[in-house]
């Protein structure tokens, strides 16, 4: 009956319309911001590759979009700044229409100029381009997928290590931080798209309540939280979907979601939206058979008071150690309660390298209250 009933309700539901969006203004704005973050030089940010394997989607690197709002595979910024000014170049590759029967058009040279509004070239002249810049200045920064081990060099690694030896003087600044840094203060475009993320993934998360009972696989609330996300103008999961029952609802990242509900167990439903590439986070517990038992129903009230206590300390200026600790001082009191820990300032002989203290309450809660969200489910 419950599948039936949904069945209508989403018959009925006209699907959301799509609106909002990051202008190319804002993107401008960006590279702006991050040209004044840095000193003269060659800046190259490298967008992703196509797929390695045919068919798969595609996904950009947020650095990249960041910077141009380009969704494109293969390609790559390029600015030089210098005490005139900074000249944008942007590398694209050309429109080929027998590829495109089997992939999709493309901008190409002409679409991507009048798309971003400032210069394109095909990607074919980017080596040519860098040297003839980088034989006259030897600072390069990079924006990137760039490794910490030289053991695993990344396309884009390699793509810098051959530039090294072209031009041995290199000075090559990996400047990820600086954008991350820039990333963390959302717009009021930004924070546009993040809420409608939200939204929709608020949506999705009543309809998997409604929709789920006893017997049923967990695929199938995994299959109807995304069918609700495309329905209503999301891109796509933001992260790959959590349905986890009974001992599955223990594991924090379980992403196999096949296993089918029990009457009196719990499922937890850890999932997310992607908006115009912007995504939202929820995680929400709840009763397979629509009940809590007592045992469940103390738990999940020590959460629900725990978040309450970090949400009062929600506000404009606010550190987020202070929402922690409030959530924290709940957390203990109500597991020593429960007597599930001795006491609330209880700890534990944990692992002599552990760099923190290890309190009781953390055999329960061994991760954090929150993170931010943004281009990347965890924002800087």
């Amino acid at each position: 009956m419950k599948r039936l009933l949904l069945s209508i309700a989403l018959t009925l539901t006209a699907a959301s319309t799509v609106t909002a969006q990051i202008p190319q203004s804002e993107y401008a704005t960006h590279r702006t911001n991050l040209a004044a973050a840095i000193g003269n030089g060659i800046l190259i940010a490298f967008g992703s590759g196509e797929p390695e394997q045919d068919f798969l989607s595609f996904f950009q690197n947020p650095h990249f979009y960041y910077l141009t709002g380009l969704k494109e595979p293969g390609a790559a910024l390029v600015m030089k700044k210098t005490d005139a000014g900074v000249v944008t170049t942007l590398f694209v590759e050309p429109r080929d229409p027998s590829r495109e029967v089997w992939t999709g058009s493309r901008l190409g040279i002409a679409g991507a100029a009048r798309t971003m509004g400032f210069a394109a070239r095909e990607t074919s002249g980017l080596i040519a381009y860098l040297d003839s810049l980088l034989a006259v200045d030897s600072t390069l920064y990079v924006v990137g997928n760039i490794a910490a081990s030289q053991s695993l060099l990344s396309p884009d690694d390699q793509f810098v290590k051959a530039l090294r030896v072209r031009h041995p003087n290199l000075n090559v600044v990996n400047v990820n931080a600086k954008v991350n840094e820039l990333r963390r203060v959302k717009s009021a475009a930004e924070l546009e798209m993040i809420r409608k993320a939200v939204d929709i993934t608020v949506i999705a998360q009543r309809e998997a309540m409604r929709f789920a009972e006893p017997g049923m696989n967990e695929f199938e609330v995994q299959a109807l939280i995304e069918y609700t996300f495309r329905r209503n103008g999301a891109d796509r999961p933001s992260f790959s979907t959590i349905v986890g029952s009974g001992p599955n609802s223990t594991t924090l990242h379980y992403n196999v979601d096949d296993r089918f509900m029990n009457a009196g167990e719990t499922v937890v439903m850890d999932i997310g939206a992607s908006y115009r590439g912007y995504a939202a986070d929820v995680t929400r517990t709840i009763p397979v058979s629509g009940k809590f038992t007592a045992d469940q129903r103390a738990i999940y009230q020590i959460v629900r008071d725990a978040q309450a206590a970090a949400e009062r300390q929600a506000k404009v200026g606010a550190l987020a150690r202070d929402m922690t600790d409030s959530s924290n001082v709940v957390l203990a009191a109500g597991l020593a309660r429960l007597g599930l820990t001795e006491s609330p300032s209880a700890t534990y002989d944990c692992d002599a390298a552990a760099s923190r203290q290890c309190p009781q309450y953390f055999l329960y809660y061994m991760h954090g209250l929150g993170h931010g969200i943004g281009l990347d489910v965890h924002d800087p």
